[in-house]
């Protein structure tokens, strides 16, 4: 057969290749970006769900609207105005889970050759995305506050690029938080470059302490002409429940216009059943209660992380513990003559059957050998201590 040139430009996910790996007995990842099942509210969904099913089952099981179904809108509306976000619904357009709006921004926005710069590390389904529609990739470095905006704006007065792709609060795989110096920082970059700057944010809900900085989109009522410069994508999938399948898209009516098109020849629309399901539990006010619950035992689970990886690995490996999210993102030092290769860590830990991710795949260019992700959303406090003293053993 004859497959599409593009397909050349991108191979299958890393990790996804690394769950075949996972099917040991008493192996313990810290491999996957999945949330913990245990932590879903059940009853909730189970009480939206019901709620739905009695009420209007015809409507919710019938074709809708590309743009999404109203009540979830109008409900997203609401939830984005708690975080300082003004978005009418007709602003808000609903996906298929947050990867699908990355899709729609790069069937919209990119041609082949153009320039996009992603952070350096970043999410690996962003890289193989933006690669499938032809984009030259530009890597941003980044530190524990995020990207490097100095480096940020050399970058784009070099390759003016077709759009910027940042994770601002507690991104995946590098944990890190952008500042609010930084973001308002981008913001002037964007409105001044006229460069859109593609905002993801799945993770920002799951903060351990103090509450992150403002989005980029809400700060932008303080940056003039930076909002129109702006797309914002949410998830659901990691507060509420990936299964669900439900994301969301806030950006300026043009590029929403053709994301809606281009959503139609793919999937005519999101789910009417979970969109109304999603609607219906943010209705019900459960949210911030199943959030408390989560942070707090994610909180828990990555201060275990930290002090277990400070206790069996020492000073053969660096990091700077979250303040959020799901990730810890470190680096093998070499210290003591020690491993310093993360992909030969990686082998000799499943030998010791625990797994984790080696960075390499995180980087659009220029990997760094040393770097590897360590998730502890899953683990348990239990699970966290053996795994990391597994780790110790196999460096």
């Amino acid at each position: 057969m004859q497959f599409a040139d593009r397909l050349k430009n991108v191979e299958t996910s890393a990790i996804r290749e690394l769950f075949k790996l996972l099917g040991k007995p008493g192996i313990i990842s810290f491999a996957g970006g999945f949330p913990d099942p245990a932590l879903f509210d059940v009853d909730g969904i189970r009480q939206a769900t019901d709620a739905v099913l009695s009420n209007n089952p015809g409507a919710v099981l019938q074709y809708g609207a590309t743009e999404g179904w109203n009540p979830l809108r109008e409900g997203l509306s609401a939830h984005m105005a708690k975080k300082g976000i003004a978005a009418r619904p007709d602003e808000i357009i609903t996906t298929t889970g947050s990867q699908q709006a990355l899709d729609l921004i790069g069937k919209t926005m990119i041609n082949p050759g153009d320039k996009v710069i992603v952070e350096a590390p970043t999410f690996l389904a962003t890289i193989q995305c933006f690669r499938l529609y032809g984009a030259d990739l530009v890597t941003a470095p980044v530190d524990a506050d995020g990207v490097q905006v100095d480096a940020l704006e050399k970058l784009i007065v070099e390759h003016k690029p077709k759009l910027v792709y940042l994770i601002p609060t507690f991104g995946n795989p590098s944990g890190a938080m952008l500042s609010l110096e930084r973001r308002k920082r981008v913001l002037e970059l964007a409105a001044k470059y006229q460069v859109l700057v593609v905002e993801d944010d799945p993770y920002g809900e799951l903060f351990f302490g103090a509450t992150p900085p403002p989005t980029l989109l809400a700060l932008s009522a303080e940056v003039p002409g930076s909002r129109e410069w702006l797309a914002y994508c949410g998830s659901f999938s990691k507060v509420l429940s990936p299964g669900l399948r439900v994301g969301w898209m806030i950006a300026q009516p043009a590029l929403l216009a053709n994301a809606v098109m281009c959503k139609q020849f793919s999937d005519a629309h999101t789910s009417n059943l979970t969109q109304a399901i999603a609607a219906q539990y943010l209705a019900l006010g459960r949210l911030d209660g199943a959030l408390a619950q989560v942070r707090v035992t994610y909180a828990e689970r990555a201060q275990m992380m930290a002090d277990c990886l400070r206790k069996e690995l020492g000073d053969a490996v660096s990091f700077s513990a979250p303040q959020g999210g799901m990730f810890f993102w470190a680096s093998l030092t070499g210290a003591g003559g020690k491993e310093k290769d993360a992909a030969e860590f990686a082998k000799r830990a499943i030998d010791k059957l625990v797994a984790f991710v080696p960075g390499n795949p995180f980087f659009a260019n220029h990997a760094d050998r040393s770097t590897f992700r360590l998730s502890f959303a899953t683990a348990d406090l239990a699970k966290i201590q053996e795994g990391v003293a597994r780790l110790g053993q196999a460096l």
